[in-house]
């Protein structure tokens, strides 16, 4: 019989297309991936593996085989559902995938939340980007997504996942405090066409970024990219550059630095959680979208 942890370690080479990724959403060393195959190998009789380059390819027995353990992983998935259904009770393990903002202004008070409320059930806190997020959900290498729309970007979404709105979050424009549009009540993108611009790196943010601005005539010159709010204020104090600043997470807003709101407040981010369908009914999911959704009304006000 063909041992389920050895066949979750070939689906996910499958998935992430290498022995190294597969370690590292395994959360195993490569050492401990090349081990299970070579068993599996070992159970069926027949090479699932074969050498392609520096790195390894699956053969025609090893893509049949990935295929049903992707459908035995999801029917285990939906009997582990149907027991914690069954049982009613949200306990065990979940692993939450989080943006930077979100990770700071929205899963603290989360977190603390379901451990008052669920002692029996661990949440684990992992932050990435949103679009690495509904990769890592759709892999079920974690449990539930908070991720992101732009007002007029949508993050590409996958079928297969269930969503829940949590809150919409308004963005202003930080700016120098000596910056001549600093002391307005509100602005408009369009004034800030000779600005640099502080950016997060590439990836959602940055690309909604430049969609954006060049949809208001203005092609964007990125001067710096970072990550973190706190050193994009840094910058920003320093006088070198302006930023989006979205209100969710900003925390205090520092000496030097101004942030005055978009005209109409049109410029927002909805925020939901995600999860997978086949998983849709297990308490311990239930129970942490709940509390997401309640945190993010209060936030909301």
């Amino acid at each position: 019989m063909m041992n389920l942890d050895r066949l979750r370690t070939l689906h996910a080479v499958a998935r992430h297309g290498s022995v190294s990724g597969a370690a590292e959403g395994l959360h195993v060393t490569t050492s401990a991936v090349s081990q299970q195959l070579s068993k599996l190998e070992r159970e069926t009789g027949q090479q699932l593996l074969a050498k392609n380059g520096r790195g390894v390819r699956l053969t025609d027995a090893g893509r049949l085989l990935a295929d049903h353990a992707a459908r035995i992983l999801s029917q285990v998935e939906l009997a582990q559902s149907d027991l914690e259904a069954q049982r009613g009770q949200a306990v065990g393990e979940l692993i939450l995938g989080a943006f930077p903002t979100a990770a700071r202004g929205l899963l603290p008070e989360t977190l603390k939340t379901v451990r008052a409320d669920h002692p029996q059930l661990r949440v684990r806190l992992q932050e990435m980007e949103p679009d690495a997020a509904v990769t890592a959900v759709v892999r079920g290498d974690i449990d539930v997504a908070v991720v992101l729309d732009w007002y007029n970007k949508p993050l590409p979404m996958p079928g297969g996942l269930v969503k829940a709105a949590l809150l919409d979050d308004p963005a202003d424009v930080a700016m120098p405090a000596d910056h001549p549009l600093a002391d307005r009540p509100e602005v408009d993108l369009e004034e800030f066409a000779q600005d640099d611009w502080i950016s997060w790196p590439n990836g959602f943010c940055y690309d909604w970024l430049m969609f954006t601005l060049r949809g208001k005539g203005i092609e964007p010159r990125i001067s710096h990219t970072a990550e973190e709010h706190p050193t994009q204020m840094a910058l920003i104090a320093a006088g070198l550059g302006v930023a989006v600043a979205p209100r969710l997470g900003r925390g205090p807003v520092p000496e030097g630095v101004r942030v005055v709101p978009v005209r109409h407040q049109t410029m927002r981010r909805h925020i939901y959680a995600i999860w997978r369908a086949d998983a849709d009914r297990r308490p311990s999911i239930r129970a942490a979208v709940d509390v997401l959704r309640a945190t993010g009304e209060r936030i909301a006000g």
